[in-house]
């Protein structure tokens, strides 16, 4: 990164590298403040200690110019200096669309694409250091576009921390190249792999969808992963749920699949899918069949019953049919003919009970 010229009073400099601001030191300097203005971030405020003429600020994009600013107290009487520190070169010559990307837990790429008004002799160098600002390396792979950096591939990614600072400046023998600069937090640039061993038990109920997290670049508790499954439709599932998941059993039906697929809790940047894992069957299960066939066996067995005693019914009605009754004249006042009737005569009134006996005789015809 290009230094600043220093200031004429208080002779401020600032290292970019280190990110330090520093000026000479006053005698009877009892207070001081340093501040950096930051087009995206705000204002950044730090304390000085008495008998300290340096404030360090943490890392930051610089690629867009920042401000710096000294405030002390000398003699009760407050000095302030401001510093401008901007980013040299053409307008347009800095790399662009610069992306980073954390796969397979130990590998990582950068990507980026050359400015738009960088000269045809452009060329891109990447530099990565680590949060403590102890450890700096340049790429070891460059991904070329007709001789021009345009990515970098690293295998080893030791060394860096939570938070690292990735660095692309240019040269040229036409024009001066501006630099792009940035701070990406590992964890949210990392794709996860997909789960492991995923295995899927079914009951008489439910299906079981059970998996083991993937390994990542440094190890992350479950509740740090979500999981999505595509189960003919996607689901999401939190991952302090134990990594697993069940569903009501469906009935019968062809084989499904399942695939899964991991991301970060507080970001879904999602993965890729899993393999699928088969489950259920296009035959139905013994023990439904053997239910089925018990249902119509039984089925068939009643009707049959009942067949043989209809018919058994009907076969006792015909060889023993039902005899005549006799019939009383009070109660059925229908006289059928060829029926025995008995009749019964009136009392005389103030006599004994007197009897007749009638005679029947059958006349021939």
């Amino acid at each position: 990164l290009p230094t600043v010229e220093q200031n004429s009073s208080l002779n401020v400099k600032f290292d970019p590298k280190t990110t330090k601001l520093t000026w000479d030191c006053q005698e009877n300097a009892t207070y001081g403040e340093c501040v950096l203005i930051h087009k995206e971030k705000g204002q950044i405020k730090k304390k000085v200690k008495d008998k300290e003429c340096q404030c360090t600020f943490q890392d930051c994009s610089l690629h867009g110019g920042v401000t710096l600013t000294v405030e002390v107290n000398i003699n009760q009487r407050r000095i302030s200096e401001t510093l401008v520190y901007l980013n040299p070169g053409g307008e347009g010559t800095a790399a662009q669309n610069f992306s980073c990307l954390i796969y397979n837990a130990d590998f990582m790429n950068c990507t980026w694409a050359k400015g738009q008004a960088a000269p045809n002799d452009v060329q891109y160098f990447l530099y990565i250091r680590d949060s403590k600002k102890k450890i700096e390396r340049e790429c070891p792979h460059y991904l070329k576009d007709s001789g021009t950096h345009v990515g970098c591939h690293l295998q080893d990614l030791s060394g860096l921390t939570s938070y690292s600072y990735f660095l692309v400046n240019g040269t040229s023998q036409e024009a001066g190249i501006q630099f792009f600069d940035s701070v990406l937090l590992l964890k949210e640039i990392e794709q996860y792999n997909p789960p492991n061993n995923i295995t899927v038990h079914c009951n008489e109920s439910h299906c079981f969808i059970r998996w083991e997290k993937p390994r990542t670049r440094k190890t992350l508790s479950i509740r740090e992963f979500q999981y999505q499954l595509d189960i003919q439709r996607q689901i999401v599932v939190a991952g302090d749920t134990g990594n697993k998941y069940s569903f009501p059993r469906p009935g019968l039906r062809a084989k499904h699949t399942v695939k899964i697929r991991t991301a970060d809790a507080r970001k879904a940047h999602w993965g890729a899918w899993s393999q699928p894992a088969e489950f259920g069957s296009a035959e139905p299960e013994s023990s439904l069949v053997h239910v089925y066939l018990l249902v119509v066996l039984g089925t068939f067995v009643c009707g049959l019953t009942i067949s043989c005693l209809f018919k058994r019914f009907l076969g006792m009605h015909r060889l023993f049919p039902p005899i005549p009754q006799i019939k009383d004249k009070l109660n059925d006042s229908h006289q059928t003919d060829h029926q025995i009737l008995w009749e019964k005569f009136a009392h005389d009134v103030g006599k004994g009970d007197k009897e007749e006996v009638l005679a029947v005789e059958e006349v021939a015809e």
